[in-house]
């Protein structure tokens, strides 16, 4: 029965005197073992640990998670849901108080607000939520594989079969979709394809069904996550995706399946922006794409995962917005894309607009019809809500919008005279990512930028100076935070981290040919090419992946208070986790910015 429990650290500076008694007669002191583990996973919990001296760490299977010092408790997660799902070991020697379990019941009953503390994490997920099966539902979607979905068996048929034939064996095999095999190729056979063969009148039993098949499939490895799955089809806009283990099918995975085993709130989504027939209907369904990426970080959502999500709705919504305002000879030989984060898919909440266009060689739209498009769908994104770009990179401005010869010769005129805004723009039109149109007219620019920068070693070191853009946005925060020093000023986590993150990725990835245009394909190509080691790139990935967390957690709590989104936050109000796991951040960081200067010589620049 100690009595120096401390009843000035949260959640028990809540409590009452009788409450406080009820502590004091019910906690118990324990002590550990450096490496000892304190709960394990999937053991019922019986106490709510509080630690007096030491540190405890707290693992998901052999990721470190979190770590806990004196005054800090938990695992108050396991204990509402009655076993835990991480391990929780003892970095050193340990001292920590036990709650007993049903104590800690107790003191919820009698005091609403110690439980709203205790559980602050926990409430403020499933607060985002209308129910604790949704919030099961994301955990799933962001933990599973695709081979633990229902996968439907895919029966192959020759090209040369009639369709007779393949709606005979669909029917006797109750399956919506055949795989035709013809020559070499695989294709594939659904219902939607036989409707439009009978509706077309012709003999079905002479028709082969090569000639209505789809050969474009779109395929997905079984140990894939649910959400890249998710994200194909959101992407393909098809609603089955063939399941294949090297030349080895394995399966089908319908959309129905899939939307049994997830949460469908994305797929309704993209199903209401395919189906919207005016841009007041878009506008509705872009409100929806904040509150579900709130609905998933809440849930407990990786950021990364998150921003691929993202940026296949978002890019939906801009390719039927374009749709709905772009006459048709203008869709047809045009290319609509975004870039900067939205390009990378590490766009999560709503910023400024990044994007351009590309007309084809000899587009007969009059340049009239084109400016009114223009201006008429960077009008729809605003009251969308994504706001004008301050720099004016939008295609509502004549400098982002040109034909494909004159969209080169921009190009080049960036790479032969770069000063400061080309060199920016040029930083910004690399991450391009087409969403609408004829994405072979953007490939052909960005073969302009591979073909003259990587034989140019001066250039790519004015390129990669810019990781110093921003010399003092981490440096007094780095010492700040070293000394424990917290204050209530704003941090600007782009300038300070992901930045210098994203663009010595991005000089990298420019030097060495590099196609993709997220991050982290980029960090994956840049170890398969021996640039990097695998070791540092998780860093570089974790690090930048966190930042982005902070960063979201910090837009979406002003936007619940009615503010508008920063990307700043003070660490003043981290919590000591949060402000060691900064460090750790800005460490890697500096580590990066080092190898960088290093790599492109830019001590001599």
């Amino acid at each position: 029965m100690p009595n120096a429990f401390d009843f000035t650290a949260s959640p028990f500076d809540c409590l009452d005197a009788t409450e406080q008694r009820l502590v004091r007669d019910s906690v118990d002191i324990a002590y550990f073992r450096e490496g000892e583990t304190l709960l394990a996973p999937g053991i019922e919990p019986l106490h709510l640990f509080v630690v007096i001296k030491g540190h405890v760490s707290q693992f998901d299977g052999h990721e470190f998670i979190a770590s806990f010092g004196p005054r800090d408790c938990f695992d108050g997660r396991a204990l509402v849901a009655g076993r835990a799902s991480s391990r929780f070991v003892a970095a050193e020697e340990v001292l920590a108080y036990q709650l007993a379990k049903a104590t800690v019941n107790d003191l919820i009953a009698r005091n609403a607000g110690f439980g709203a503390l205790l559980f602050s994490e926990l409430s403020s997920k499933l607060g985002a939520l209308s129910q604790r099966h949704s919030q099961r539902e994301m955990q799933a979607l962001a933990m599973s594989r695709v081979e633990e979905a229902f996968l439907r068996p895919a029966h192959i048929v020759e090209g040369g079969t009639s369709i007779v034939e393949v709606a005979r064996v669909m029917q006797a095999r109750h399956s919506s979709s055949v795989l035709v095999r013809d020559g070499e190729r695989l294709g594939i056979f659904t219902n939607t394809g036989l409707q439009r063969a009978v509706v077309d009148g012709r003999p079905l039993a002479d028709w082969p069904v090569r000639e209505t098949a789809t050969f474009s499939l779109v395929c997905i490895a079984p140990d894939a996550p649910l959400f890249d799955a998710l994200a194909l089809m959101i992407q393909h806009q098809v609603h089955r995706l063939v399941v294949a283990e090297g030349s080895r099918i394995v399966g089908l995975l319908e959309q129905l399946d899939l939307l049994s085993f997830l949460s469908n709130h994305s797929y309704l989504i993209t199903v209401q922006i395919a189906r919207a027939q005016d841009l007041d209907a878009l506008r509705i369904e872009a409100g929806k794409i904040t509150r579900f990426i709130a609905l998933l970080y809440r849930g407990g959502t990786r950021v990364g995962q998150i921003g691929r999500l993202v940026q296949a709705l978002n890019a939906k919504l801009f390719e039927r917005a374009w749709q709905l305002i772009a006459p048709p000879e203008l869709l047809a030989d045009s290319c609509l894309f975004v870039m900067g984060s939205e390009g990378r898919g590490e766009q999560l909440l709503k910023t400024d607009q990044d994007n351009g266009l590309i007309l084809r060689d000899g587009c007969g739209v009059d340049a009239a019809v084109v400016e009114e498009a223009c201006s008429r769908f960077s009008a729809a994104l605003r009251d969308f809500g994504y706001p004008d770009c301050p720099g004016g990179i939008m295609v509502s401005r004549p400098a982002w919008r040109h034909s494909a010869s004159d969209f080169a010769a921009v190009v080049r005129h960036w790479l032969q005279q770069p000063d400061a805004d080309g060199l920016m723009a040029l930083a910004i039109f690399i991450d391009a990512h087409a969403v609408a149109g004829d994405a072979a007219l953007l490939a052909g620019v960005h073969n302009q930028v591979d073909r003259l920068v990587a034989s140019d070693d001066a250039w790519l070191a004015r390129f990669a100076a810019a990781i110093d853009a921003f010399p003092d946005a981490g440096g007094s925060w780095w010492n700040r935070l070293l000394l424990g020093e917290h204050d209530t000023h704003a941090l600007d986590l782009k300038k300070a981290g992901i930045f210098p993150i994203v663009h010595g990725v991005r000089s990298l990835a420019l030097r060495e040919h590099v196609q993709p245009t997220g991050t982290t394909a980029r960090l994956d190509a840049l170890v398969a090419l021996g640039r990097l080691s695998q070791a540092f790139a998780n860093d570089l990935a974790d690090s930048l992946h966190f930042l982005m967390g902070l960063k979201l957690a910090a837009g979406l709590a002003e936007l619940d208070a009615g503010h508008a989104v920063s990307g700043s936050i003070s660490t003043g109000q981290m919590s000591s986790l949060e402000r060691d796991l900064l460090k750790d951040a800005l460490a890697v960081v500096k580590r990066f910015k080092v190898l960088l200067r290093h790599q492109f010589h830019l001590e001599m620049a």
